[in-house]
């Protein structure tokens, strides 16, 4: 009887790195088109483009990923973690301005704040901040950057990613152990009332309070994108059924988004303990890193998490041109392995990453490692 050939170490770490997880997508996506980003009043190129999206599905269906259409869901879902008026300005942004015709006096093709209400500004006996009637100031109403700009397709392609999250936490919620949302734009900068930091839904909020209904304990939401998660930060803060963590460059070292994200933040009154911050220094790599995912990971199972959520940013790999980290794809191949070993009904959501040429490996090497870990037969 022959013996069988002996397999290959290449050809076994071929099979470790195919995927089950299903990959919830959209084509919607695609009509987002940026048109840059300006920044102390210069506008610059953008790095939040549609071949983001496409490079990750290319790479993960190369490995196996089954790939489920996004399925509509009703303004409700979205409205759990959103005000109705942030999403009423985010539908009609861009045919406003076309329509006050600013795309062509003075001639700017996307929607730019200009003015802000700062709470300097205001008495802070007047109550809510009034919606504008100028068009050019009512970006200022619900923006707080000049990065994040609106363009014809903007809202759709937002909306569409919302559904995503909230499919791939439909698929989770009937059985899968996990999936995948390849959401683009991403969402973790946005706030309950406004947007910024290239997001404009927080789509990992968003399958959060998808997952909470249901659960019978609180559920985690693990943020571990290089900059800090300060709009999930301030949906939660003083929600006891939603932990929310994150591990992020340091903003005191002059990182977005500047004015959180700092340890001493740990929720409010009513959840004191269920926000944790873990800021790093610039230049940390994976060592230190993966530590603070494992504490997170640690945390959350102390807390009796019963649902997880992973806001997936790979933009702290060394050599992604927005990281002021130094993570390597064992590193995250290692960060899911922590993760995926909580075994908990999972929803990992895409944020940053902006390397075109690694995004999709270093997606693949996170889910690989999620795999791996929560596989009880491992």
């Amino acid at each position: 009887m022959r013996r069988p050939t002996p397999l290959s170490t290449e050809f076994l770490r071929t099979l470790r790195d195919q995927l089950t997880i299903p990959l919830v997508w959209s084509d919607e996506h695609r009509r987002h088109e940026p048109g840059g980003e300006i920044w102390v009043g210069v506008r610059t190129p953008g790095t939040e483009l549609p071949e983001r999206a496409e490079r990750i599905r290319a790479d993960l269906t190369e490995r196996g990923c089954p790939v489920v259409a996004a399925e509509p869901h009703p303004d409700e879902r979205v409205l759990a973690v959103h005000d109705r008026e942030l999403l009423a300005y985010l539908a009609e942004a861009w045919d406003d301005w076309r329509e006050a015709g600013l795309d062509r006096d003075p001639g700017q093709d996307r929607v730019v704040p200009y003015l802000f209400p700062n709470p300097g500004m205001l008495p802070a006996e007047q109550g809510p901040v009034r919606i504008p009637a100028a068009i050019t100031a009512r970006a200022g109403r619900f923006a707080y950057d000049t990065m994040t700009l609106i363009g014809p397709g903007t809202w759709e392609a937002a909306r569409a990613a919302a559904d995503v999250a909230l499919t791939a936490a439909d698929l989770v919620r009937d059985g899968d152990g996990s999936a995948y949302a390849c959401c683009r734009p991403p969402g973790h900068h946005v706030t309950r009332s406004a947007f910024g930091g290239s997001c404009y839904l927080n789509n990992a909020a968003i399958a959060a309070a998808a997952l909470r209904d249901p659960a019978d304990g609180p559920v985690a939401v693990i943020d571990v994108d290089a900059h800090h998660g300060n709009g999930t930060q301030s949906i939660f803060w003083d929600d006891p059924a939603v932990l929310t963590g994150s591990v992020h460059i340091d903003p005191g070292e002059g990182w977005f988004p500047h004015f959180l994200g700092f340890a001493e933040e740990t929720g409010g009154d009513e959840a004191l303990g269920t926000n944790r911050n873990l800021p790093l220094e610039h230049g940390t790599g994976d060592g230190l890193w993966i530590e603070a995912v494992a504490g997170l990971a640690g945390w959350a199972s102390g807390q009796r998490a019963e649902a997880l959520v992973v806001a997936l940013g790979v933009d702290a790999a060394a050599g992604d041109p927005e990281s002021p980290l130094q993570v390597t794809p064992e590193g995250y191949r290692e960060a899911g392995r922590r993760l995926g070993e909580l075994r908990l009904p999972t929803v990992i959501v895409q944020e940053g990453g902006y390397d075109l040429d690694s995004i999709g490996s270093l997606v693949g090497a996170f889910l690989s490692g999620f795999e791996t870990g929560s596989d009880p037969s491992a």
